[in-house]
């Protein structure tokens, strides 16, 4: 019966921009922790890599209580990576994750096509692999919305709970549509399935590798006076952090990362400039962040001299190769003008 629903998913997989579907939307600093329920059912819907991950399981397991076996081992794996790596603060490239999970495809498709009898305990130990690695790359990626530091565990319990049901959904999706072309499938169908499936993760993991060498699938960018804005890519740890002990950090001083982690959370703008900024340049933004203008921005030196000036909000980052405190204002007033900020 699933035969036609791995088919169908595996179909859907292989149009244009499906190797993008894997990501998280919205934003989790000021979510309750019941909305991180439809989060998590949000990304597995959307987690097409996944689903036929599980697909390609349950058409081997070839029956209802190996694949309930199996897909808990998966579980086991991604949840206690995603609680773990979400509570230490431990984060990675999430496209690298992405590409490893597609190369799950190719795994069950290659064994489903070769057969493995009697090796049911080698595959689980590879199907916990993959697990383990999903659970990271989820929790890089929850991380980039902005967590909140109160109740953290919790809320990371409700996203998994919602990536369950999720899954469960598609299962059961996928089951209803085997059934209703269980009449077209044909005794060779099972093989084309599991050769389909290894197929899509060749190309998905192809597509993805090559983007991320290229950046071609690099966000776009908008320009604020002699500087750009895009999607937000730093992170900070926030484990541990609180509110900093005072606005604006000098150059000699080290800049407290995860206090920073933490106050962006709660809709701070974070600065971050060059050490060797000139003396003056470094007046007007001390000025800046110490006035009642700069209430709810914090500044520090940055960790390189790659930019002359950074700023970070939840959401989007300035970039300024040269300084612009000009544009550093109308990001900033412009965020604290979004009630996201508040």
């Amino acid at each position: 019966m699933l035969v036609a629903g791995a088919l169908g998913v595996a179909a859907a997989a292989s149009t244009p921009g499906a190797a993008w579907a894997h990501g998280i939307s919205g934003a989790a600093a000021d979510m309750s922790v019941w909305e991180f329920v439809p989060l998590g059912i949000e990304h597995m819907l959307l987690g097409w890599d996944h689903l036929l991950f599980i697909a390609g399981i349950v058409l081997l397991a070839a029956n209802l209580r190996r694949a309930a076996k199996l897909i808990s081992v998966f579980v086991l794996g991604h949840s206690t990576t995603l609680i773990i790596a979400t509570l230490a603060g431990w984060q990675v490239n999430a496209t690298a994750v992405d590409v490893v999970i597609a190369m799950s495809l190719v795994f069950v498709g290659l064994v489903g096509w070769f057969g493995h009898r009697d090796k049911w305990r080698l595959f689980g130990l590879g199907v916990l692999a993959f697990g383990l690695i999903h659970g990271v790359g989820l929790s890089t990626r929850l991380q980039d919305l902005g967590l909140p530091e109160d109740g953290l565990l919790v809320r990371v319990i409700a996203f998994n709970v919602g990536i369950e049901i999720g899954q469960l959904l598609g299962i059961v999706a996928m089951v209803l549509v085997g059934k209703a072309f269980a009449r077209l499938t044909w005794p060779a169908a099972r093989r084309y399935a599991f050769a389909t499936l290894a197929v899509v993760g060749v190309l998905a993991a192809g597509v993805l590798a090559v983007l991320e060498m290229t950046g071609a699938n690099a966000p776009a960018t908008t320009a604020v006076g002699t500087c750009t804005v895009g999607p937000r890519t730093e992170r900070f740890s926030g484990t541990g952090g609180g509110h900093p002990d005072k606005d604006f950090f000098e150059p000699g001083e080290a800049t407290p990362d995860n206090d920073f982690g933490h106050v962006v959370g709660d809709g701070y703008v974070i600065v971050q400039y060059s050490p060797s900024l000139p003396a003056a340049q470094l007046d007007q933004l001390r000025t800046y962040v110490t006035s009642p203008e700069g209430t709810r921005i914090v500044g520090g030196p940055a960790p390189s001299d790659d930019q002359e000036l950074k700023a970070i909000h939840a959401f989007q980052t300035l970039t300024c190769t040269t300084f612009d405190l000009a544009a550093l204002q109308r990001f900033s007033t412009g965020w604290f003008n979004d009630p996201r900020s508040q």
